[in-house]
């Protein structure tokens, strides 16, 4: 397996932020969400020190949807980044964070009128409209709350990026935002502008997840670039930003070749800026939406070995305290991983074994078919590259209690989100009368 950040080997035990594993076991229990705080400020400062240009401004804006928590919003805020929600619930949580609320900003392609009455409440930054209907209904809640709102409008621009069919956001069957080849586009647009309670910014566009190709990128960069300019000439308006999405590729495992944050964004700035130029355009601010890249790699779930089971098939399985509830992916989109025996670093990995969790599920398998060192029960088990989209996309699915997530950093660790307890599962359950 592939060792990030901080991670080190002490002593045959594995040692993320300068705590061994088998401490943090012991403190917190299992299964456990583990997130190498220094590696998340890290990224930040990745993103925040390369994407930027002396032509124009920038914005890095985190997608709290790959994990969102209130010691998230405080790294946000620290290191000057910007924030998306795409629910009540994340408006919710950042605003519960204590962080300024101009620095979000609301995606979503069915906002409910309560979501939107949020948004003004609130106070953010913008609304990522998605479609024509959604102008008509931003419209009435600002006339109904006498106010204004900025808007940037999502448009899907035809990039066909590699990726999984169900994190490809940009085809034109996808049901994000207006396409740019629709002949009523111009039209859409104009609705916004001429609209006296919205602030028209400009677009935003994103065009998949876990992306390698960075051309992909660079395309997509010029397809923004030469529409703004098309409808800032047909309407005769001045377009000031250009929000170009996230979707950078992370390692998961070696089949993966990560993008280089430093390196792309210096690569992205300079081809921004020679399309500016090419198409004499002047815009003022441009944004980008990294979520998994910066909180992916930095995360890892950590464990418990229940028992070893070789089937008459071939199959030999190795059980762990947890599985699909704290980590989906693997049945949603065929996601792959990579995992040791965190307690047995210097075992030699000689044995192709399926990690199985305990759901009552044929398809509960976290990974086919890895190698690991031999297994027993009560080692730990540690799965990397679960930061993005574990905690957020984790259920209580035969009721399972959802994991905690622990901040590790320079030999300390801090609860980031509480263990559930049993207590939580049935708190909203109602002691009908039958």
């Amino acid at each position: 397996m592939k060792f990030f950040g901080t991670m080190k080997n002490n002593s045959g035990v594995l040692e993320i932020g300068g705590i061994k594993v088998t401490e943090l076991a012991e403190k917190y229990g299992t299964p456990l969400y583990v997130m190498d705080q220094e590696l998340i400020e890290e990224n930040m400062m990745k993103y925040k020190e390369n994407f930027k240009s002396d032509k124009f401004k920038t914005t890095v804006v985190y997608a709290s949807k790959a994990f969102l928590s209130k010691a998230i919003c405080k790294l946000v805020e620290k290191h000057d980044l910007h924030i998306d929600a795409v629910s009540g619930g994340e408006l919710y949580t950042i605003k519960a964070s204590g962080i300024s609320m101009e620095r979000v900003h609301m995606h979503g392609n069915n906002k409910t009128d309560d979501e939107l009455r949020m948004c003004l409440d609130y106070g953010i930054g913008s609304i990522i409209i998605d479609n024509e209907e959604e102008i008509e209904r931003v419209s009435k809640i600002c006339l109904e709350k006498d106010q204004k709102v900025k808007v940037m409008l999502r448009i899907n621009i035809g990039i066909d990026a590699h990726t999984h069919e169900y994190i490809q956001t940009s085809k034109h069957s996808s049901k994000f935002g207006e396409s740019i080849f629709d002949e009523r586009f111009p039209e859409i647009v104009e609705k916004i502008t001429s609209n006296k309670n919205l602030e028209f910014l400009g677009f935003h566009c994103h065009i998949g997840s876990q992306i390698f190709d960075t051309k992909a990128f660079h395309e997509g960069i010029e397809v923004m670039i030469k529409e703004t300019k098309k409808i800032s000439e047909k309407l005769n308006i001045e377009i000031p930003e250009i929000n170009l999405g996230g979707g950078f590729g992370v390692y998961y495992t070696e089949k993966d070749t990560a993008i280089d944050v430093e390196k792309f964004m210096k690569s992205m700035i300079e081809h921004i800026e020679k399309s500016l130029e090419k198409e004499s355009m002047n815009i003022k601010k441009i944004s980008i939406e990294p979520g998994r890249s910066i909180i992916g790699n930095a995360g890892s779930t950590l464990y418990r070995v229940g028992g070893i089971k070789e089937t008459f098939g071939g199959v030999k399985y190795v059980f762990i305290d947890g599985g699909m509830t704290d980590n989906i992916r693997p049945a949603l989109y065929q996601a792959e991983y990579e995992a040791v025996l965190a307690n047995k670093l210097d075992v030699v990995e000689d044995e192709i074994v399926t990690v199985a969790g305990k759901c009552c599920e044929s398809g509960d398998l976290i990974i086919k078919n890895g190698k690991l060192g031999k297994a027993e029960a009560g080692d730990l088990l540690l799965v990397a590259t679960t930061g993005a989209y574990g905690y957020s996309m984790s259920s209580n699915y035969n009721k399972a209690q959802r994991p905690a997530v622990v901040f590790v950093k320079d030999g300390k660790s801090a609860i980031s989100i509480k263990r559930e307890s049993l207590e939580d599962l049935v708190r909203n359950d109602v002691d009908m009368e039958l």
